[in-house]
């Protein structure tokens, strides 16, 4: 089998095709970012605009989870919903739509002048969100070379760290306008939009899917519960739960774990933010490698080989780094690599998701397994702060959360194996 060649095998409108994609993710990582970088001023702006005297941590906690949790259904609701439009209408013009949508919403939020008004629009714009991962995935897998495809949803998914740096960015260049600007700037995904409008045709595999069917290749759900199609919505849908758990229930307390450190939470909330910032940005540094490296992995041993090993590796690490440390200078060693496994195994999915389903209902099923994985997964935040009135420490508790890795590892040898198949006509 000869070597990939980025540049023999792969035309111009091919990556055409994944940079459009790519940059509608960027924007999706720096619009959820944004959220978290002006939780705390907007939440007691509007709070206080609401009629409550005091705002104090525990009110903006429990709004701020509030919006949280409704933001995480609407992306779930969004990515199952725009998966069946995109195998109803289309990719490119689903993609469209999703990118506008979340671009809108975003922008409106700067207008919030409630805190459930802000709310409404972090659920629309959610919707969106989950929508573009699905049209996104669909469009990349069904538009570049089979034997690339791997290596195109590893740049795909990178686009996650991209748009965490550029949020991160962002807010340290407008800091001292306020958290409205903020929200503003994220009607910059419009311009991406009409990119897609302008030069991105709908994949021919679709065209075809439509064209040999009088109707229209509509995605139903229930086809997905089929008996040719069951083993993979179940196995899909329980691995993205698996992933989705471990991300939200354990290594998103970072933060918390860095503070009560014996070395830093003695410092001062200045001093306490910037080690929490260096240990963000490190965690991120190797979710990027882990990302780009899933699919050369994928490739080389196996879909189920690269799950296993990620899976594995999550099992290890999520212990080592929230137990094991005692120092803030072994946190910084230790969370890369937590990052590498347990972030990226998200490649996985843009990877695996696509192959498991026909092109009539590629979108359908990828964004279905995706979401409702997620939705199940909700609870993972609420899980960890039970654990840690029973266990004593986050620490303990985000360990304890790690055991979900152990079911990955017992439903993988179940899973369809994908490698060296072309996608399902």
């Amino acid at each position: 089998m000869r070597s990939p060649s980025w540049r023999s095998d792969v035309s111009p409108y091919q990556w055409l095709v994944l940079l459009v994609a790519w940059l509608g993710w960027v924007f999706d990582s720096m619009d959820s970012t944004i959220y978290a970088l002006v939780l705390q001023p907007a939440l007691r702006e509007l709070l206080l605009a609401g009629g409550a005297r005091v705002v104090d941590a525990g009110a903006i906690a429990w709004t701020g989870g509030i919006i949280f949790s409704i933001f995480l259904i609407g992306w779930a609701l969004g990515g199952v919903l725009f998966g069946v439009v995109a195998d109803r209408v289309g990719r490119t013009r689903t993609l469209v739509f999703t990118i506008l949508t979340y671009a809108l919403f975003t922008g409106l939020a700067a207008l919030a002048r409630r805190w459930w008004q802000l709310a409404l629009c972090r659920f629309l714009t959610a919707l969106g969100i989950g929508g573009e991962w699905a049209a996104g995935a669909a469009l990349v897998a069904e538009v570049w070379p089979e034997h690339l495809r791997s290596r195109a949803a590893g740049i795909l998914q990178s686009a996650w760290a991209a748009g965490f740096l550029i949020a991160a960015v962002i807010n340290l260049a407008m800091k001292g306008f306020g958290w409205r600007p903020l929200f503003v700037v994220g009607v910059a995904p419009a311009l991406v939009a009409l990119a897609v409008r302008a030069w991105v045709r709908e994949p021919e595999r679709w065209l075809h899917a439509r064209a040999a069917s009088r109707r229209a290749p509509a995605g139903a759900i229930r086809e997905l519960f089929g008996p040719a199609l069951a083993r993979s919505t179940w196995i899909g849908s329980a691995l993205a739960f698996v992933a989705v758990f471990g991300l939200w229930g354990a290594t998103n307390w970072t933060p918390t774990l860095v503070r009560a450190l014996p070395d830093v939470q003695h410092l001062d909330a200045a001093a306490q933010s910037a080690r929490v910032s260096y240990a963000a940005m490190l965690l991120n540094a190797g979710a990027l490698v882990g990302y780009l490296g899933f699919g050369p992995l994928a490739d080389r041993l196996g879909r189920r080989a690269a799950f296993a090993i990620y899976c594995a590796g999550s099992l290890v690490m999520l212990p080592a780094t929230f137990l094991a440390p005692g120092s803030f200078a072994r946190v910084l060693l230790l969370v890369p690599v937590l990052g590498f496994f347990n972030n990226g195994i998200f490649t996985g999915f843009p990877i695996y998701l696509p192959e498991l389903y026909p092109t009539r209902l590629r979108a359908t099923g990828a964004g279905f397994c995706f979401n409702a994985g997620r939705l199940l997964a909700a609870g993972a935040p609420l899980l960890t702060g039970l654990l840690v009135g029973g266990l004593g420490s986050f620490g303990r508790a985000a360990s304890a959360i790690a055991a979900i890795y152990l079911l990955g590892l017992l439903l993988l040898p179940f899973a369809p194996e994908t490698r060296g198949r072309t996608l399902p006509e």
